[in-house]
């Protein structure tokens, strides 16, 4: 009754915006965008300045959620004595189905993705729009001495996607038709819940899934929605068509979320049968079109590592750089590698596997793919061009750059890179909503069905509309995600380590055979 009520409340508001907005030159949608952004701007603000609370040193504002994620990061290198360095190699053997049978003995083994698969449906919700909008953001503002500051929080940042991706299989539910639910919620709950805390681990594990359904539909949804559309619409094929308006909006938005229907109709095997086609397409080919940039631009590559290795102590793009990269990239792509949000756990809980620190290792790999080599590709490309100081935004900028040698061919190469990144980052995203979704209200063909609905409607909006605020509030609720997150991180992180140990010994004895 009273979220009736609310409802209520909210679409008077709006209709009360919508009629005070007389201009009779703007359209119907510009009307909504204004009406809705102005009802949401006061609530977006007090979630923000929460989430995003920031403290000062000396002139910068550092805010304390990046604190909280890079402190945990660095926190889990030590704890398991770099095992974002150790555990590479075994990681890669994982991958390519090594130690599939340590133990001698054929079985079945719970789960419903390969290794492989469960690694590229989370990349597919980590390689986004921030690869390509978020690095520009954090050169321009920091300079090339941001990359290594960039660098060096993925490598971090392994550490923490392999405690997250442990526990979610260690404390997975594998429900009666065979299909996995997993990921902070459930390691939360049934965690604390063995150290005697149930009632601390319920809360955490509620407020992390509505943290998570709603950064489902902003910025896992929406904003990739709306960022591939304005992309897609402006290439100058269609300046001057119904494409470039309105109603190619609107095209572009119900063929978008018919294509994200059709694949996450079939739930996390057809996700992912998507994803190990899509991640290794889309990242080989943005990756070869930076090579062939950096291969045109070869002379000026000396000077580019230079200026980022001089320029990474310098205080402004230090500051740039972890500002940039860990907080505006956050913002434009649901954070570069998600390391230490927990949003990844819920797709590798799905791995065929009885040993939880396999895929634990196999999901180190994430932030080194999305982070050491795809934003790093990026950040060279853009730095040999100094595309970063001609001016422009995010996407212009790196634009700007592959310009320098594909000429009007570089829009029609981001376009694609754009329109597949967000495809492939909201079905991911569509997944970890899903799971967050049916922790709170239980499982259910028909719960799921209507959750699917809601997100594909989200997905037209997203592509009509320009909700600032709206995505803003999402966005925030996707920062919130790891504050729960890494307290069952810090908490449960002894029993990763006692599961590290026992997989060492197995597989000591494994090459003895």
């Amino acid at each position: 009754m009273k979220s009736k009520f609310f409802l209520v409340v909210l679409i008077c508001f709006c209709l009360n915006g919508f009629a005070a907005d007389s201009d009779s030159s703007k359209t119907i949608v510009e009307k909504i965008n204004t009406s809705v952004n102005d009802v949401m701007k006061p609530v977006t603000d007090a979630v923000q300045s929460v989430v995003f609370y920031s403290f000062k040193i000396g002139d910068n504002s550092i805010p304390f959620v990046l604190v909280w994620l890079i402190l945990a990061a660095l926190f889990f290198t030590v704890y398991f004595k770099f095992i974002n360095v150790s555990g590479f190699k075994h990681a890669v053997k994982l991958v390519a189905g090594k130690y599939d049978n340590l133990e001698g003995k054929q079985k079945k083994e719970e789960g419903q993705v390969s290794h492989f698969q469960a690694l590229t449906t989370a990349l597919s919700g980590t390689v986004g729009l921030g690869n390509i909008s978020g690095v520009a953001i954090a050169i321009a503002m920091g300079g090339p001495g941001a990359t290594f500051w960039m660098i060096l929080a993925g490598i971090l940042g392994m550490s923490s996607k392999f405690v997250e991706c442990t526990l979610g299989v260690k404390y997975r539910r594998i429900n009666q038709d065979g299909s996995v639910s997993g990921g902070p919620m459930y390691y939360l709950k049934e965690g604390f819940s063995q150290k005697k805390l149930p009632v601390i681990g319920k809360v955490l594990a509620v407020f992390f899934a509505i943290m998570c359904i709603g950064g489902s539909f902003g910025g896992g949804n929406m904003y990739q929605a709306n960022e591939a559309r304005n992309q897609f619409t402006s290439l100058s094929y269609f300046e001057g068509t119904f494409v470039a308006d309105d109603g190619g909006s609107v095209l572009f938005g119900l063929v978008l979320s018919i294509l994200i229907g059709v694949v996450i109709i079939g739930g996390i095997k057809s996700i992912a049968k998507v994803t190990d086609k899509i991640v290794p397409f889309m990242c080989g080919l943005y990756v070869i079109c930076a090579i062939g940039v950096l291969v045109a631009h070869f002379k000026q590559l000396p000077d580019a590592f230079y200026s980022i290795f001089s320029g990474a102590f310098n205080p402004e793009a230090a500051f740039g750089g972890f500002l940039g990269v860990l907080v505006q990239g956050f913002k434009r792509a649901a954070f570069s590698n998600e390391a230490g949000i927990g949003s990844a756990a819920i797709a590798h809980s799905a791995v065929k596997t009885d040993e939880p620190v396999t895929e634990g290792l196999v999901a180190l790999l994430e932030p080194f793919i999305d982070t050491v080599v795809v934003c790093t590709m990026t950040a060279l490309v853009i730095i040999v061009t100094g595309a970063y100081t001609q001016g422009g935004e995010g996407v212009e900028i790196t634009a700007s750059a592959f310009s320098s040698v594909f000429g009007s061919g570089a829009n029609i190469i981001l376009t694609l890179a754009v329109v597949l990144f967000a495809f492939s980052t909201a079905i991911s995203w569509s997944y970890y909503g899903l799971k967050a979704w049916t922790f709170i209200f239980g499982e259910g063909k028909v719960k799921e069905i209507f959750y699917k609905i809601i997100f594909c409607l989200f997905t037209i909006l997203g592509s009509i509309l320009s909700l600032e605020q709206v995505v803003g509030f999402s966005d925030s609720m996707i920062f919130a995600m790891c504050l729960p997150n890494i307290i069952g991180l810090y908490m449960l992180s002894p029993i990763v380590r006692g599961e590290l140990n026992g997989f060492i010994l197995k597989i000591k004895s494994y090459k003895k055979q």
